[in-house]
C-alpha cells in the first residue's frame, strides 16, 4: 500500500461522516421544493450551513455552497471586479501575486482580456512573502483605480501563510474589498472570517475530508458582487443551481471535525515537518526549504533541489511506494516548472527542482519514517539523472 503524502492535492474522506453521507444519498427531494420531501433535504442543507458558519466564525447567511475552490474563486473575483467597475469605470486594477493558485490567477487574466482589467502583480521575496510596505504605498497612490485585491491565505505549494488580516486592514482604509483563496488554509490553520476583514473567501471540501465536488464561497453581508452565474437564484442569487444535500451535509460535518481537532493535528504535523526538513537537509544540504523561517502551515513541506528534477524525485519516490508531488495537482496533469517558484525570482531549472511533501490528519509516524527511508536513494537517483534537456 502506498504511503500517501500528497494531502494538499486531496485528503481522504473522513470515515466518521461516511454513514451519514450515504444516508443522505437515499433522501429524495430537491432542497428548493416546498413539499415535505424537499423541505427534508432543505433542512440537511441548512443544518450544514450552520455547522460551516460555526467552524468559519461567520454568519450563516454568509455561507454559499459551491462545487469547490475554483468555482468560488471565479464567482468572487469576477463578481467583485464587475460590481466595482460598474459603479466606477476607473476601477480597473486587480492586485494579486504571481504565487497564487491558477484558480486565482486565471480569472484575473480573463478579466484582463475580456473586461479591460489591469492586473498588478504584488512583489514577493525569494520565499514568496508579499511586500506589505509596497502594497500600502501602491494602494494609497492608486486607491481610486483599484477594484479589488486577491491573495491566498495559505499557499498551496509552499505552505506560506500570508498575513491576510493585515492586507484587509490596509485595503479597508480605502474601501477596497479583499478576496482570499483559503482552500489550503481552512481546516488547517485558525480562521475567523468575522475578524478577517475579508469581503469574500473560498474553501474546498476535499482538502479537509469532505468528498470532491463541494466547497463554499463566504461572502460578507455587506459585500456586493455582480452576478456571473445565472439560473434559479439559489445562494443569495450569487450561485445558481440545485443544491446537493448529501454534499452539503458532508461539508458541514467535515468542517466541524477538522476544526475540533485542528490544534492536535497541527501539533503532530509540526513534529513530522521538523523530522522531514532535518532528514532532507542532512541528505541534500544544497536543498532549499522554500518558505524559509516565515510562518507556514506545517502540513506542507516544500523544497527545491538544485541540479535535480522534481519529476525524477517524484517518480523514484513513487516507485518506492511514497506518493508526493511537484506542486499543484490542478493543471490537468501537465508536468511543468512551478510558476510559484518562478514568481519568487528563481529560474526555470530551479523551479523544475521543486518537490512538495504534504501531510494530513491521517499521516502517521510510520508514513514519515517511510519517506525518510526512501528519500536518500531517490535523491541519489534523481541527482544522477540531472535536469532534462530542453
Amino acid at each position: 500500500m502506498a504511503i500517501y503524502l500528497d494531502h494538499a492535492a486531496t485528503t481522504p474522506m473522513r470515515p466518521e461522516l461516511v454513514d451519514g453521507y450515504l444516508a443522505q444519498l437515499q433522501v429524495v427531494g430537491n432542497p428548493s421544493s416546498v413539499h415535505g420531501s424537499g423541505q427534508k433535504a432543505r433542512r440537511a442543507v441548512e443544518d450544514a450551513r450552520d455547522r460551516l458558519a460555526k467552524a468559519l466564525d461567520c454568519h450563516r447567511s454568509e455561507v454559499l455552497f459551491t462545487s469547490g475552490g475554483t468555482e468560488s474563486n471565479n464567482l468572487a473575483i469576477k463578481g467583485l471586479y464587475l460590481q466595482r467597475n460598474s459603479e466606477d469605470a476607473k476601477r480597473t486594477i486587480v492586485i494579486t501575486a504571481g504565487t497564487e493558485h491558477h484558480a486565482g490567477i486565471d480569472p484575473v487574466e480573463w478579466l484582463e482580456s475580456a473586461e479591460g482589467a489591469e492586473a498588478v502583480w504584488a512583489p514577493v521575496d525569494q520565499h514568496g512573502v508579499v511586500d506589505l510596505a509596497w502594497l500600502e504605498v501602491f494602494i494609497a497612490e492608486n486607491s481610486d483605480s483599484i477594484a479589488l485585491i486577491s491573495l491566498m491565505w495559505v499557499n498551496n505549494e509552499t505552505g506560506l501563510i500570508t498575513p491576510i488580516t493585515q492586507v484587509a486592514s490596509i485595503a479597508a482604509k480605502h474601501g477596497i474589498p479583499v478576496h482570499s483563496d483559503a482552500v489550503a488554509a481552512f481546516g488547517h490553520v485558525p480562521i475567523s472570517f468575522k475578524n478577517s476583514g475579508l469581503a469574500t473567501m473560498a474553501i474546498s471540501g476535499h482538502k479537509f475530508g469532505a468528498p470532491v465536488g463541494v466547497g463554499a464561497l463566504i461572502v460578507a453581508r455587506d459585500a456586493k458582487l455582480a452576478i456571473v452565474s445565472h439560473g434559479g437564484g439559489q445562494e443569495r442569487g450569487i450561485r445558481s443551481g440545485t443544491l446537493s444535500s448529501p454534499l452539503a451535509y458532508a461539508l458541514g460535518e467535515a468542517a466541524a471535525l477538522a476544526e475540533a481537532e485542528l490544534e492536535e493535528v497541527a501539533s503532530r504535523l509540526e513534529a513530522f515537518k521538523q523530522q522531514i526538513v532535518e532528514s532532507v537537509l542532512d541528505c541534500a544540504p544544497n536543498a532549499i526549504f522554500t518558505r524559509g523561517s516565515n510562518p507556514g502551515f506545517s502540513g506542507i513541506v516544500h523544497f527545491t533541489f538544485p541540479g535535480c528534477s522534481g519529476d525524477s524525485l517524484l517518480f523514484l519516490l513513487d516507485t518506492a511506494g511514497v506518493s508526493v508531488s511537484t506542486g499543484s495537482a490542478c493543471r490537468a496533469g501537465v508536468a511543468q516548472a512551478s510558476h510559484v517558484v518562478m514568481a519568487m525570482g528563481r529560474n526555470e531549472n530551479e523551479a523544475r527542482g521543486a518537490l512538495r511533501i504534504s501531510l494530513g490528519y491521517t499521516t502517521t509516524q510510520s508514513d514519515v519514517d517511510a519517506f525518510i527511508k526512501a528519500f536518500p536513494t531517490a535523491y541519489a537517483g534523481a541527482l544522477k539523472a540531472g535536469l532534462p534537456s530542453k
